[in-house]
């Protein structure tokens, strides 16, 4: 591809890495704010606002070295990516929810749209980190200088963002960064082959496979087989990776894949991730 740009990709690929949940300079949010629904990921319901009862007075967890074997599969796949300390310590000023109902409100409310701020933000980030056309690559910087700059708002100038507004321009840019780094990697060839958006492949046998450049933006591929498969280049934003059979798949360029996906899915040491997942401690 002409006019791609020769920037230091590495400033993306910093902030993308630099993307961690701090849980010790966290209230505990993610254990209290969220609505959580009985099922094989959770072994109770638990109305948003309402802590859990494994949520000790320190914000830690008394049953975290157990959570799979004890039925919460979901909260060892869950990342803030941040959010959580953002909120606690940058928009609340350290304040904790416990001290009143009426800040414990407002900060629930807030969590999830920082969580929101922070997905795109490591999106964003992460195509930063790539070679792309010189227009692309400067729209994507205004992105995050924008999302970057939302995050230090208040409360009250958080829950008042058009969430939906600010995920459009978000979302074509993403699609302009994959459609961009996928035709570099089959060098321009295009095949339908290639366009499986939204694809239904919940338990498919794709053992071993060549799928470099695959998009499959929200697919359902929940206990699919894709052990050994090559997945360089495959978009996998929104896509349902529970229980997907990664081990041995080579996952080190897939495109826009998060820590939630990975830990949700089954691997082993033989996965090859991109630099910014960590590999999950229950993958054997």
């Amino acid at each position: 591809m002409s006019n791609l740009t020769n920037s230091n990709t590495s400033f993306g690929t910093t902030i993308r890495e630099s993307l961690q949940a701090d849980c010790q300079n966290c209230f505990g949010l993610c254990c209290t704010a969220l609505n959580i629904v009985a099922s094989s990921d959770f072994a109770m319901d638990k109305p948003a606002g309402k802590p859990c009862f494994n949520l000790k007075e320190d914000y830690s967890c008394q049953i975290h070295s157990k959570l799979r074997k004890s039925g919460y599969k979901g909260c060892t796949v869950f990342d803030c990516l941040g959010a959580g300390q953002q909120v606690s310590q940058v928009t609340f000023k350290g304040q904790d929810w416990r001290q009143s109902r009426e800040l414990a409100d407002k900060m629930f409310q807030v969590f999830p749209i920082m969580e929101q701020l922070y997905e795109m933000i490591a999106y964003v980030a992460e195509a930063l980190s790539y070679q792309v056309d010189n227009m692309l690559h400067k729209q994507l910087l205004v992105q995050l200088e924008q999302l970057q700059q939302a995050t230090d708002l208040d409360a009250n100038g958080l829950l008042a963002l058009d969430m939906i507004a600010i995920r459009m321009p978000v979302s074509a840019l993403l699609l302009k960064t994959s459609e961009q780094m996928r035709q570099q990697l089959v060098k321009g060839k295009t095949s339908p082959k290639l366009n499986q958006r939204g694809a239904d492949w919940i338990g498919k046998n794709l053992q071993g496979k060549d799928l470099r450049a695959t998009n499959l933006r929200g697919g359902y591929l929940i206990a699919a087989n894709l052990q050994g498969a090559n997945l360089q280049g495959v978009d996998f934003i929104g896509a349902d990776m529970r229980d997907t059979n990664l081990r041995g798949a080579d996952l080190s360029t897939s495109l826009f894949l998060t820590q939630m996906q990975i830990n949700a899915a089954q691997g082993d040491n033989t996965t090859k991730l991109p630099s910014y997942i960590k590999r999950p401690a229950h993958w054997q």
